[in-house]
């Protein structure tokens, strides 16, 4: 598998959405909030420009990517 470029606004909008994603399973007395942050994340990351590019259909390597560690590795 040929490992894809994501620019760095990319990988840190998908740590917010991990980050998010993974408070509202810690603290469901903020789910509403963090239900509409997970939302407008989650739109920011399938509206994202890199994805309409020819190599942009990397998004399961995009979230394995986010977790391992800092933008750029």
């Amino acid at each position: 598998m040929v490992s894809a470029r994501f620019p760095p606004d990319l990988i840190e909008l998908q740590r917010a959405h991990n980050r998010t994603y993974e408070a509202l399973a810690d603290h469901p007395e903020d789910a509403a909030a963090l239900r509409r942050r997970l939302l407008r994340l989650s739109s920011r990351l399938f509206w994202h420009p890199y994805f309409d590019s020819p190599g942009g259909a990397a998004r399961p390597e995009l979230r394995r990517r986010a977790r391992e560690g800092p933008a750029g590795a």
